[in-house]
């Protein structure tokens, strides 16, 4: 009895208590687009991102990067790079008062490269497995969360979780709009500006 008493506790404490998070792209939504990325000194803020995490930081909404980085796969560059990457990524939101709950990358591409990094992985967007991963260290519910990036395939994984999209139009995101309309699968829910209107419409409309 006691046993299944505690089991009952923990589901129903866990439904009761997620939460939804906001995933968002790196390269054109939160950095520039620079295109791959073999030096840390070429990682530059957009204006107003730091701005748009310290706001989802105020309202206590997990902030999580979930980025592609098949430039390893690819042999452009090593994975060390993209860490190296992320940690001045941190860096530079922390100077501004702004901090992610977590970042999470692929660096995998499915036809090129050799292994461990050539590989049909599960991480890959538009595949679930970064957002999943983060939904359950962070006890987040996707159906209530959004995504955020510049580029259609950032969105496609709505798709797979429920996740809601929003697009911004940094980065290749304004190319997305006028050129590539017609071969969206998915609609966003919101074109924004930037990251900064793209936070601000979520909290306009969660609070």
């Amino acid at each position: 009895m006691a046993d299944t008493a505690e089991k009952f506790r923990e589901r129903g404490v866990g439904r009761l208590n997620k939460r939804f998070g906001v995933f968002l792209d790196r390269d054109g939504t939160i950095t520039e687009e620079a295109g791959y990325l073999t030096d840390s000194k070429r990682l530059k803020l957009i204006p107003g991102s730091a701005e748009a995490i310290a706001l989802l930081n105020r309202f206590k909404i997990p902030a999580v990067v979930a980025t592609n980085q098949a430039g390893v796969a690819r042999g452009y560059f090593e994975e060390f790079m993209v860490k190296e990457c992320n940690k001045k990524l941190k860096d530079m939101l922390g100077r501004l008062g702004a901090k992610l709950d977590a970042i999470y990358y692929c660096p995998h591409h499915p036809d090129v490269g050799i292994p461990p990094y050539r590989k049909n992985c599960d991480c890959r967007k538009p595949k679930p497995g970064m957002l999943l991963r983060a939904a359950k260290k962070f006890n987040l519910d996707l159906s209530k969360s959004y995504v955020i990036g510049d580029k259609a395939t950032d969105l496609e994984v709505a798709a797979v979780v429920s996740v809601r999209p929003i697009l911004v139009k940094t980065g290749y995101g304004l190319g997305e709009i006028l050129y590539g309309r017609a071969k969206w699968k998915i609609k966003p829910i919101a074109v924004c500006e930037n990251l900064f209107e793209a936070v601000s419409f979520i909290i306009d409309k969660e609070f």
